[in-house]
């Protein structure tokens, strides 16, 4: 006989098994449906046996907790029953999860069975005992709960396993356990309310006690049954937490897949598309739009400019400005078209059904104002940039695999005229560039195979006519094509990423010239051409010093010229490489000044000792006032500022009488000697005056270098 102070202890107990059984029975609903056999059939099992066990043991801890009277035996026959069934009808609900039927009819398909479950389990409960009574008026209590028991079903398996979305619940949140709090305390009620009803009579004294179990044996087994339950939630949550891991695991490989294929298809700085995705929608743009006349256009921009940007505000500014311009251009192409970084500062448009050259006209037109708005820079104030824009419409220039390249030459066309402008590709370009990838491909070869030569030529004083140096001037002996002048290749050089590479050999062989020269008894001073790349380069003052350390020879030896325009381009970058190259001790020279627009701040802190006036208005000063005025003025302003003044392209002797006038301090050009090998150069050094004119006159007939273009 139980206590009466026992009750509410069963009571309780009945309770958390119960909500112990809803949270065993949601994982194992979860569970279930894994793609993994193994698994999902082994919780198939196991939880029909745990949650089958959880609702067996709820009823009796219900049952004992119940008023009844008297001493009790409760049969084997029916408590096993009742076990029996209630595993059954779990493992019927979770087979059901496992099925392929519909999510939704499944969904209410498993309350059901619970719900039948209950029911079973509350006739069973009413047949536990030997002898019953007033079972007819229990019948409106075993109704209502069941119907209890279907109503918290239902909605906890609503709320527990699925989404508003529909989709299923992996997570342990808040709905998860009110759905387990909803269907435990359903089911605890709705024993209470089965319950509620039954009366029994006094057990028979005389019936025979090993037919069924006294009240304390029931106990003990219905504990037995709620301690397997607590075993099942502590095996569900280990369950659980290794599987919440491999989802973190999967998750974590997922964003880094995305992460993969963003930076596949992606540029990182602009998060525009890169030149992979751009071709990806070009093939599906034309998919779109087919092969009608200008069904597409492809503009390839590249900025005017922008390299002094960084050079002067550095990569966190120049980085701004790309992200800008990405913004910009993003925001120009709209929903159908598409914007690309392809290079450093290089981006693609393509605009489907552009209507036409006009149309793409109009597009460019508008890219180059866009573009052309002052930039913004992190406390530094604003810049402003250009663009050169080339132009290939689909199918009129080419095909889909040809279209970009064909863009990029067309780009180039523009920037060759100055820039801040835009071109169509003409055939013409095409051959102008497979010519352009032929001699990239010679040139890299030609470096390799020592086809590369310097020619020297003389710098005379302009009062004595002595030699004061040599200027280096590259050549290339092609094996088909003959001696090719700088003007030729490196422009191709600068294009394909190879200047840095041959000025870094004329650097090289300059300095070992001048120590075969001094091993002679010759010190002759050599004057090498830099280029905006090399001053670029952070290692070029280290390879400078090297190759001085290499051949043992004074840095005074040695003279970096620098153009007007690319000393101008970027003042700050060539006040900062002027002055490093100084601290070598070499000396360095402004040439073909006349030709940019210096500002007078700059050219009075710059280290330079040298100004070469350029050969266009040398060669103009025998008819020009213009021309003459201007070179008298750049004379005066470069003996000012404690310059001396070298001016090239000399060839008449009335052009060395009229600089030899204005006091010019060096002269260079045809009137004196052409440009010539080390070794011819070497010769024509050591002989007097006459004799190196009878030299040169005739050098002329064998085969030397003799257009202006040469020099």
């Amino acid at each position: 006989m139980i206590d009466e102070q026992a009750r509410p202890i069963l009571l309780l107990l009945a309770t958390l098994v119960s909500l112990l059984t809803a949270g065993v029975l949601a994982h194992a609903l979860k569970t279930a449906r894994s793609r993994d056999n193994l698994m999902g059939w082994g919780w198939v099992l196991a939880g029909a046996v745990a949650v089958g066990t959880g609702l067996w043991s709820t009823q009796m801890l219900a049952l004992l907790g119940s008023r009844l009277g008297g001493t009790q035996v409760f049969l084997f026959k029916s408590v096993a029953i009742a076990w029996c069934a209630s595993v059954a009808a779990a493992l019927l609900g979770l087979t059901v999860t496992r099925s392929h039927m519909p999510p939704r009819r499944r969904a209410w398909l498993v309350p059901l069975l619970l719900s039948g479950i209950c029911a079973a389990a509350f006739g069973i409960t009413a047949r536990v005992l030997p002898s019953t009574s007033e079972l007819a008026a229990w019948g409106a209590g075993w109704a209502l709960a069941a119907l209890l028991a279907l109503a918290a079903s239902v909605a906890a398996s609503q709320w527990w396993t699925q989404t508003a979305a529909g989709q299923a619940r992996e997570d342990l949140g808040l709905h998860t356990a009110g759905s387990i709090a909803v269907l435990g305390v359903g089911l605890v009620v709705a024993h209470g309310l089965a319950l509620r009803g039954i009366r029994y009579r006094p057990f028979d004294p005389g019936h025979a006690i090993d037919e069924g179990l006294d009240a304390l044996g029931l106990t003990v087994s219905a504990s037995v049954g709620a301690l397997t339950v607590a075993i099942a939630v502590i095996g569900a949550w280990f369950d659980w937490r290794n599987r919440a891991q491999n989802r973190s695991l999967a998750t974590s490989l997922n964003e880094a897949n995305t992460q993969l294929r963003r930076q596949a298809f992606c540029d990182p700085l602009t998060a525009l598309p890169n030149r992979l995705l751009f071709e990806e929608r070009l093939h599906q743009t034309l998919q779109r739009v087919g092969r009608t006349p200008s069904a597409m256009a492809v503009l390839f921009i590249d900025l005017d400019g922008f390299k002094p940007i960084n050079d002067s505000f550095g990569h966190a500014a120049g980085d701004v400005v790309l992200r800008e311009v990405g913004a910009r251009l993003l925001e120009l192409a709209g929903a159908s078209g598409t914007a690309a970084r392809v290079g450093g500062d290089e981006f693609l448009l393509l605009v489907p059904q552009p209507g036409g050259a006009d149309g793409a006209s109009a597009m460019a037109q508008q890219a180059l104002q866009v573009l052309a708005r002052p930039y913004r820079l992190p406390h530094r104030g604003e810049v402003k940039l250009s663009c050169s824009i080339g132009i290939a419409l689909f199918p009129e220039h080419g095909s889909t695999a040809k279209l970009i390249a064909n863009a990029d030459a067309a780009m180039y066309a523009a920037k060759r005229t100055g820039g801040s402008t835009y071109a169509f590709f003409e055939a013409r370009m095409d051959l102008d560039v497979r010519e352009q990838v032929e001699m990239q491909t010679e040139l890299r070869q030609a470096l390799e195979r020592q086809q590369l030569k310097l020619y020297y030529q003389p710098k005379i004083h302009a009062a004595s006519g002595q030699v004061t140096g040599v200027e280096a001037l590259i050549r290339w002996d092609h094996p088909a094509r003959g001696l090719l002048s700088p003007e030729v290749f490196i422009p191709v050089a600068e294009r394909f990423g190879l200047i840095g590479h041959i000025g870094n050999w004329v650097i090289e062989e300059s300095c070992h010239q001048i120590r075969q020269w001094l091993d002679l008894g010759l010190r002759m001073r050599v004057a090498v051409n830099l280029s905006m790349h090399q001053l670029r380069q952070d290692d070029l003052v280290p390879r400078i010093r090297r190759a001085l350390d290499a051949h043992r020879v004074d840095p005074a030896l040695l003279t970096f010229e620098i153009t007007e325009s690319v000393a101008m381009e970027d003042t700050q970058a060539t006040m900062r490489s002027f002055g490093h190259l100084a601290r070598v001790g070499a000396s360095l020279s402004i040439d073909d000044f006349g030709t940019g627009y210096s500002s007078l701040a700059y050219l009075r802190k710059l280290p330079a000792r040298q100004l070469k006036i350029d050969r266009g208005f040398v060669a103009d000063i025998e008819h020009s006032s213009d021309a003459l005025a201007v070179v008298d003025a750049v004379i005066k302003l470069a003996h000012a500022l404690g310059l001396k003044v070298v001016a090239e392209g000399v060839e008449t002797q009335r052009q060395r009488d009229v600089l030899l006038g204005l006091r010019c301090d060096e002269l260079q050009g045809y009137l004196f000697a052409r440009p010539m090998p080390a070794q011819m150069l070497t010769v024509w050094a050591m002989k007097d005056d006459e004799d190196r004119d009878i030299e040169f006159r005739h050098s002329l007939f064998q085969g030397l270098p003799s257009s202006n273009a040469m020099q």
